[in-house]
């Protein structure tokens, strides 16, 4: 495994993490506004509102989440076209060295299957690519809602 997938897959598990603590601060945030509702019913309002202020607060802190493992998985998407590119890169090497070899000997089969496998790399590299951008994409669907439903909260 290269250095940049070893980076790839510890940017991949940030990204998680980062979305694993949003969860966890979206859940303390509905803990602390029963208590808010709890703490009005019992006519303690100071309380109130301590525990709304830390709701807030895990609401804050739930958004900041979010958007840092946004920007972590576009980084991560960036690195993996790069890792793409690089051993496509590597690929289209081997198979111009063969096809040197191959046109220097004239023989029509191999002219075929080397050219048949360049194609091939080409199809694998647009997959990726395709790939790359659906995710890319999803990531800007799953955090636009949360921040129009940020910016409607404030």
């Amino acid at each position: 495994m290269s250095t940049m997938e070893k980076h790839l897959f510890n940017l991949k598990f940030a990204a998680k993490e980062l979305q694993r603590s949003s969860k966890k601060c979206d859940k303390e945030e509905k803990a602390e506004k029963l208590k808010v509702k709890k703490a009005i019913q019992k006519g303690n309002m100071e309380v109130a509102r301590i525990h709304a202020e830390n709701a807030i607060r895990q609401k804050n802190q739930s958004v900041n989440f979010l958007r840092m493992s946004a920007r972590v998985d576009a980084v991560a998407a960036r690195v993996q076209t790069a890792v793409t590119m690089n051993q496509v890169t590597k690929s289209m090497a081997g198979v111009v060295k063969g096809m040197d070899a191959t046109l220097k000997s004239m023989n029509l089969e191999k002219i075929s299957g080397l050219m048949d496998k360049f194609e091939r790399q080409f199809e694998t590299l647009d997959v990726q690519t395709a790939q790359m951008e659906d995710t890319m994409s999803s990531t800007t669907t799953l955090t636009t809602p949360q921040v129009i439903h940020a910016l409607a909260l404030q």
